[in-house]
């Protein structure tokens, strides 16, 4: 039976412990099918199920108030709500959404994919599968957010390169500056105002605009 939120506080200070170090799970019930066994196999594997809950409620929600570590969905065939909510999910608060399933098409797949899925199982619920499963999900989640992370990193320095181009353009031209001289200004403004060079630059372009 899953751990109510509430009632974490109420256990001895190595048991608290020993939970709080627990990897959190809400499963997400789209079927009756597997509902008990799947939660009673991942209790059995050393996971917290902080909560088991339907498909059709708001999962933001859910996700803000239990905090899980992994959402696991258990549905013979993602309803179209389902995939939409973890769509939400993904978009505000990314986690490994593990999809236990008997659905094989391949568009299905592919919205699963789309909706933030990191896993697709459609072999069956095998206990002695969960945990390598599991790791696998989260370890690739992790990997995958790290590659968004730098592609993230690399594409705002690529944009503040342009912007302090531009700004260094402007200096030129209406301050008779040297491109060195533009730079420079231009990073020592942003260290007096404890900014990024990228903002001081875009300021710069803001305020040329106004101006004319």
């Amino acid at each position: 039976m899953p751990i109510a939120a509430g009632c974490i506080s109420c256990l001895g200070k190595s048991a608290y412990y020993m939970v709080m170090n627990m990897t959190r799970i809400l499963l997400i019930n789209d079927t009756p099918m597997h509902t008990g066994r799947l939660a009673e196999s991942l209790t059995a594997a050393g996971y917290l199920v902080v909560a088991e809950v339907q498909a059709a409620i708001d999962l933001p929600r859910a996700v803000e108030q239990y905090r899980p570590d992994v959402i696991i969905v258990d549905a013979e065939s993602p309803s179209r709500d389902a995939l939409e909510q973890l769509c939400a999910v993904n978009a505000a608060a990314p986690r490994p959404i593990v999809m236990f399933t008997e659905e094989r098409d391949q568009t299905v797949i592919r919205a699963a994919v789309q909706a933030g899925v990191t896993a697709y199982v459609v072999d069956g619920l095998s206990p002695s599968r969960l945990q390598p499963l599991l790791d696998v999900a989260i370890t690739r989640f992790q990997e995958e957010q790290q590659l968004r992370s730098k592609l993230e990193s690399t594409e705002r320095q690529l944009a503040e390169r342009k912007l302090v181009e531009k700004a260094k353009g402007i200096l030129i031209d209406k301050r008779g500056m040297t491109e060195e001289a533009a730079y420079q200004l231009l990073r020592k403004t942003a260290m007096e105002r404890g900014q990024r060079i990228g903002e001081v630059a875009r300021n710069l372009i803001d305020a040329s605009k106004l101006l004319g």
